[in-house]
């Protein structure tokens, strides 16, 4: 995450993205196709939760879910700077994603007999990609390529980490791997500050804002699009109960309750903030790049609960079937309501208070209901959550626009 100005007229032509100022740069078609592998990892993870909703089971998916989401995040930032029309910028993008199927094959069996694929193929993608940019950067000034330098030497100092607890066994790898993963995701919140080579500043993390938002909005419809998979999928396996109707109407229901919240006016709210802000890359790491982090998982965690709906209806909620049930939405709503206050500089918006309120409310009786009496009133949350969050932001702006007026 660095300033990358554009390179001298006497050098190649740069391999950066052409910018024009007031220009939306556009998500090309390498870049959806890029995140194509990235539709296969988030249903490798929902299944792996399924597969195991032990505590330790969690702990391993949430670990697995954050390396996902992080690879995926600073090849963003990456693809906001350079150029995917330029033929290295689309090799690069291929072999990531080569080296994102073998990880996204890795995810079932990362803690047993797959760790070393999955250790290998994450770092070869994270150093990987920040030597790219190194390279790329050649004939840039020494502030660009200094900042490259530092983001290199935190993931070579995870990788090694990664590496070595792929050789490893049971707690000493998933020790091993925490570190590793609590190294990277403290980078950016240090500046990537390394002895000898200084610190970064937001300021200098120049990305064009429009083209960052919509890319973390299209990974919003990639968890989505598991949420969509996982319904259809179970309700075409199962009979044609008056249960199974109503479960799928209710994950369904529950799948465009979320849509709503994120897509109906926070996705072009958050886009326009970050297109008008003086400091886009600050907006960038919090709203974009550390708190996207709770809604996504809120979705990947919905699925699964969408999918214990689906496959066992009448079992009474168990504490771990109570814990994907309320958890996933709640995870969802948490995360939606600090990044548009974030991003938007506002309060925490009431409409996601009052939905947190109303699922942990849930709580009590969450232990004597069935699992799809539980996952009902959840998308019933939801659905309240986002018609109030709609209406109040209507109103809000029809009151804008009639004191404009007058």
């Amino acid at each position: 995450m660095s300033e990358v100005p554009q390179a001298a007229e006497s050098h190649p032509p740069s391999l950066l993205r052409p910018r024009q100022a007031g220009v939306h740069g556009k998500v090309t078609n390498i870049e959806l196709f890029f995140d194509l592998v990235f539709v296969y990892a988030v249903t490798q993870l929902s299944h792996t939760l399924l597969g195991d909703l032990s505590v330790l089971g969690a702990l391993h998916v949430l670990l697995l879910f954050l390396a996902v989401w992080w690879v995926w995040i600073f090849t963003g930032w990456i693809t906001n700077w350079l150029d995917p029309e330029r033929l290295a910028v689309r090799l690069l993008m291929l072999v990531l994603m080569l080296a994102g199927l073998l990880l996204s094959t890795s995810l079932p069996q990362a803690f047993d007999g797959h760790a070393l694929l999955f250790a290998g193929a994450y770092t070869f993608m994270q150093v990987g990609r920040s030597l790219f940019m190194v390279w790329a950067l050649r004939h840039s000034p020494l502030a660009a390529r200094r900042n490259f330098y530092r983001i290199t030497s935190w993931l070579a100092a995870s990788g090694v980490l990664w590496l070595t607890g792929a050789l490893l066994d049971g707690q000493a790898r998933f020790a091993l791997w925490v570190v590793a993963m609590t190294i990277e995701y403290l980078g950016p919140a240090a500046f990537f500050y390394v002895p000898g080579l200084g610190r970064s500043t937001t300021s200098e993390w120049d990305v064009e804002g429009g083209h960052f938002a919509e890319r973390c909005s299209l990974f919003v419809i990639i968890a989505l699009g598991e949420s969509v998979v996982v319904t259809g999928s179970s309700f075409a396996a199962s009979a044609r109960t008056a249960e199974a109707w109503f479960a799928f109407m209710t994950a369904f229901i529950g799948c465009v309750a979320m849509w709503w919240i994120y897509f109906d006016l926070a996705a072009e709210r958050g886009s326009r903030a970050m297109r008008q802000s003086s400091d886009p890359g600050r907006e960038a790491r919090l709203g974009y790049t550390y708190l996207h982090l709770p809604i996504v998982a809120g979705i990947v965690v919905s699925a699964v609960g969408d999918e214990l709906s689906l496959s066992h209806p009448h079992a009474t909620v168990d504490v771990a079937q109570m814990a994907v049930l309320i958890g996933g939405p709640a995870l969802y709503l948490l995360g939606n309501a600090f990044f548009k206050q974030a991003i938007n500089h506002t309060r925490f918006p009431l409409s996601h208070l009052g939905g947190l309120l109303l699922l942990a409310a849930l709580l009590l009786p969450a232990l004597s209901m069935s699992v799809l009496w539980l996952a009902a009133c959840t998308t019933a949350v939801l659905v309240i959550s986002a018609a109030w969050e709609a209406a109040a932001l209507r109103r809000l702006h029809r009151d804008v626009y009639s004191s404009a007026s007058e």
